[in-house]
């Protein structure tokens, strides 16, 4: 197999700001693996600063991952593929990542099915995505959120951490009162900050709350979910599946992002660990082109939530992939085998 890597900057419909800090552009690397008979899987890494990764960092590692790949020469073994990544990357999940998605899209291609179809999941048990607010002044808010509930999405999710807190949400709200909200503060409160917002969250119908407090503060979140009158993910508090069991009194939803995970079979045993210990699941993102977050839509059928807006919220976007209309994600409108990412 032939293997190769490219750097993508792409610049975004607004800027986006989080507790942690604000972006204009969001930098992605693309990889793709050729087969010999011309078959190419894509994959993408949106790498994390927060989580220790860059461009940079990716591409330092790549060509020891794509050796990999074409070591073992086979996309199906996928396994064999994985195990070897750890044996010469010890972190680095986003790089893995798209690797992992190359060749998942690679070997359901091959096959001739929608990688949903290659796992063998109905496309029926679906679901929407949230849309993203990120932080802004008020009017810029409810400018965003007007223009999300002209498009239809029905789900929208509010980035919190500020001293204006209730007067951002209550704009949001007022913009669209019929919407399903959720509310992400990226680590920003401490324990006792996060019981007084959440008690006046519960006041404007919000469903759920995603990492109130820093993940280091594992006790903290405990404190939280304890006193909570709201569900609460933990999403910094979860990278990968073994982390799970640590959470499971601490937190309602897991919240997995394949840039987090390493990769689209640790994913998967993320999902059923979170399962087998009787918490819901959602699939985020960070902010990503199709090249990634087309593979992570086909995880929707084992989710109970979805939060895959991230190449939604890209000014343009170099591919295509899973049809959203509305928020929708549209696994049965796929009309080509693998992942449905594809270069536009």
């Amino acid at each position: 197999m032939k293997t190769e890597f490219e750097r993508y900057e792409f610049p975004l419909e607004h800027p986006f700001t989080i507790a942690r800090g604000t972006q204009d552009t969001a930098a992605n690397v693309v990889v793709r693996v050729e087969d010999d008979e011309g078959n190419v899987g894509v994959g993408g890494a949106a790498p994390s600063a927060h989580y220790g990764e860059t461009a940079a960092t990716v591409e330092a590692v790549l060509p020891e991952l794509l050796a990999v790949v074409e070591r073992v020469d086979d996309p199906h073994d996928l396994a064999r593929i994985e195990t070897g990544f750890r044996e010469v990357v010890e972190d680095n999940p986003a790089a893995r990542s798209a690797v992992s998605i190359a060749c998942h899209d690679l070997a359901a291609k091959r096959a001739g099915l929608p990688l949903y179809r290659y796992w063998g999941l109905d496309a029926a048990n679906t679901l929407d995505t949230s849309f993203t607010i990120g932080i802004d002044d008020e009017e810029t808010m409810r400018r965003k959120t007007a223009e999300a509930v002209e498009a239809g999405y029905g789900t929208l999710k509010v980035k919190l951490g500020t001293s204006r807190d209730e007067a951002l949400l209550s704009a949001v709200r007022e913009t669209a009162p019929d919407a399903t909200i959720r509310v992400d503060a990226n680590e920003a409160w401490t324990p006792k900050e996060a019981i007084r917002n959440i008690e006046w969250l519960a006041d404007y119908d919000v469903e759920f709350v995603e990492q109130p407090v820093p993940a280091e503060n594992r006790e903290g979140l405990k404190y939280v979910y304890e006193r909570s009158p709201l569900p609460i993910a933990a999403d910094e508090s979860c990278l990968v599946a073994s982390d799970v069991p640590d959470i499971t009194d601490r937190c309602d939803i897991a919240n997995l992002k394949l840039m987090k995970t390493g990769g689209l079979r640790e994913a998967k045993r993320l999902i059923h660990t979170a399962r087998a210990h009787g918490l819901e699941v959602m699939c985020g993102c960070m902010i990503e082109s199709n090249a990634s977050i087309a593979a992570a839509c086909h995880l929707a059928p084992l989710l109970d939530y979805a939060d895959l807006d991230g190449s939604l919220l890209l000014a343009e976007d170099d591919f295509d992939g899973v049809p959203m209309p509305a928020g929708h994600i549209d696994l049965q409108a796929v009309d080509r085998a693998g992942t449905g990412a594809r270069e536009v």
